[in-house]
């Protein structure tokens, strides 16, 4: 019986040692040599919307964080102004060319009289004809924006996305250039990975990217699409003097600079909804080089 109770003992240490060996080189593997960074972050590129001429909104169609299609509308201008332009434009568009019949004529008739008119008269009357359509050409330029300004009177979506941050309403009045309505790009999404410089060695453009949510347990492929060439340097920030500001660091503590890497989304299961800024964990690599089992995953997750 002590032989036996020595024996048990000598295993349970044994065994606790080995435990405490494999979680140590399973730490070390996972947090000092694993390519794999918990400071993700969901990107998404949105469209800000804006007028390209000024009025009155009549209509909002769409209500605040609604999908939309490429092409639909978001909202309208008050379009009564651009059918003035259009009937003020086609009107001078039509004197124009009354104008332009009538010097026509005149250079003709002046052309037949060869021995009474001079070649110089004839000369004017043909540059009138020319300068006149001109203004043609220009009136009908005009009467081309004026039907542009009209179907720009409507906004619609460039893209297939949602309506965020609505803040239009009935009876605002928007200039020229103002975005006041967001689009969100719902086939844009991408995530980008902060990874410390020291474990840049296991990432390469093409190699494949697992993406974990906070709020969720199902993993996204991805692969890694860029990586960042640079990052800014704050030590080379002049001063008031045109100096170079350098910050003191300790000798015996560095802290690995943050290198963005951006990660395509290979496929997003439906249960998944994405929101830009959304936190996540980003391991780069193939499975047995950066995720050695079960252990790793949870360790990953959890510590």
């Amino acid at each position: 019986m002590p032989l036996l109770r020595t024996l048990i003992r000598v295993v349970l240490t044994l065994s606790i040692v080995v435990l405490a060996i494999v979680l140590g080189v399973t730490l070390w593997d996972t947090y000092m040599i694993a390519p794999w960074t918990r400071d993700g972050r969901v990107r998404v590129y949105v469209v800000d919307v804006a007028p390209e001429v000024p009025g009155t909104v009549v209509q909002v169609p769409v209500v605040d964080n609604q999908f939309v299609h490429k092409g639909e509308p978001l909202f309208v201008l008050d379009p009564v102004r651009f059918r003035l332009a259009i009937r003020e434009a086609q009107a001078r568009l039509d004197g124009a060319e009354e104008d332009l019949k009538l010097k026509r004529n005149d250079a003709k008739r002046r052309m037949g009289l060869g021995g009474i008119v001079s070649a110089e008269e004839q000369e004017v009357f043909n540059s009138n004809v020319a300068t006149q359509v001109a203004a043609v050409d220009a009136a009908r330029a005009a009467l081309d924006l004026a039907k542009l300004n009209l179907q720009r009177s409507v906004l619609y979506s460039p893209v297939n996305g949602y309506v965020t941050n609505l803040n239009l309403r009935v009876g605002d009045y928007l200039t020229a250039g103002q975005p006041r309505l967001a689009v969100i790009d719902a086939d844009s999404y991408w995530v980008n990975g902060y990874f410390e410089e020291t474990k840049m060695w296991g990432v390469h453009v093409g190699d494949v990217a697992r993406v974990k949510l906070m709020g969720y347990k199902q993993i996204i492929p991805g692969h890694v699409v860029s990586i960042a060439r640079g990052i800014n340097d704050q030590n080379g920030n002049p001063d008031r003097l045109g100096l170079q500001d350098v910050n003191p660091i300790f000798t015996w503590v560095r802290l690995a600079q943050r290198i963005p890497v951006r990660i395509h989304l290979d496929h997003v299961p439906e249960s998944v909804t994405l929101a830009a800024g959304m936190t996540c964990t980003v391991t780069v690599g193939p499975q047995s080089r950066s995720q050695k089992g079960h252990l790793t995953t949870w360790l990953q997750d959890h510590l």
